[in-house]
């Protein structure tokens, strides 16, 4: 898998020039430093972006209190029209109930999802082991986990450390080319929706951390409100606001993990491999014709 830096240069050079160069102040989702453009750059040079995005991404629920990434990964999987699994199938294939977001990114990669890994840490971070939601499976997870972020580069698997800002989603979103997986604080997330009922089955009423995975498929710069879709709730399509996007993504728990999913480039290659296999198909079935016609 190519690192998510060269792959956005490659791709999105074409449309740098079609707006009129690629100087040092022009907007673009790439620069010298990787997506290193501000809010107020992006509003200086609106023509560029749409205000606002969204994609079509299905809702699933999840069946169990642990299996909320699983649900994530199956909404990209139905996304990208990848139809022939369904959430039992990726617990399988995790041997795991305990998730992590390097579990999903595995997932990701088996079903051959361009994507990168954002995460302010390397590993499982030891030092969770003061919240009670980690608690219990962490020091069977520190070696598993580890294991599986040094493996990651062996497997094709892209993972940035490092931080990625609200702004710079937002940027990626409007661009229409891209979804993500985010691990936020479930607490906090279900805390923003005022005046709105929280699905006892899965919301918790403590105010301590809780690790929850949700999709992010949309963005209105207008409202600067991200359109989300929460495997925990009933309903199809939620909107939770920058700020609090922010602050359930950065919460002590969650390294910041973010599933970033270049879903453009995957239907292209999908669509590339059908094109190619219905190409062989073709010549197949044109050999044997031929061959039974010089019989």
């Amino acid at each position: 898998m190519w690192p998510l830096y060269h792959l956005l240069n490659k791709f999105i050079k074409t449309e740098e020039e079609e707006v009129g160069g690629s100087d040092g102040d022009h907007l673009s989702l790439v620069g010298d430093s990787m997506f290193g453009r501000s809010l107020s750059t992006r509003k200086s040079h609106g023509a560029m972006l749409p205000r606002s995005h969204f994609v079509e991404v299905p809702h699933i629920s999840q069946l169990c209190i642990w299996d909320c990434g699983l649900a994530c990964v199956l909404m990209v999987l139905r996304t990208l029209g990848i139809n022939h699994c369904d959430i039992i199938t990726l617990g399988n294939l995790c041997h795991t109930t305990s998730i992590w977001t390097v579990d999903l990114a595995y997932l990701l990669q088996k079903f051959s999802v361009s994507f990168s890994f954002f995460t302010v840490t390397l590993g499982a971070n030891p030092d969770f082991s003061v919240e009670t939601f980690y608690k219990e499976q962490l020091p069977n997870d520190l070696v598993r986990v580890d294991g599986l972020f040094q493996k990651a580069l062996e497997a094709g698997i892209s993972i940035q450390c490092r931080s990625i800002s609200g702004e710079e989603i937002s940027l990626l979103l409007l661009s229409g080319k891209y979804i993500a997986i985010a691990l936020v604080d479930q607490y906090k997330l279900c805390r923003s929706w005022l005046e709105d009922v929280c699905v006892s089955g899965f919301y918790g009423r403590s105010s301590g951390y809780s690790g929850h995975y949700v999709v992010i498929c949309g963005y209105d710069a207008d409202k600067d409100q991200f359109e989300i879709r929460d495997p925990a709730r009933s309903r199809n399509c939620e909107r939770v606001s920058l700020k609090c996007l922010q602050e359930a993504r950065k919460s002590f728990g969650t390294d910041e993990d973010l599933l970033l999913v270049i879903y453009w480039f995957t239907l292209f290659c999908i669509a590339s491999n059908a094109s190619l296999q219905l190409e062989n198909y073709n010549s197949g079935v044109f050999f044997a014709c031929h061959i039974l016609v010089s019989l």
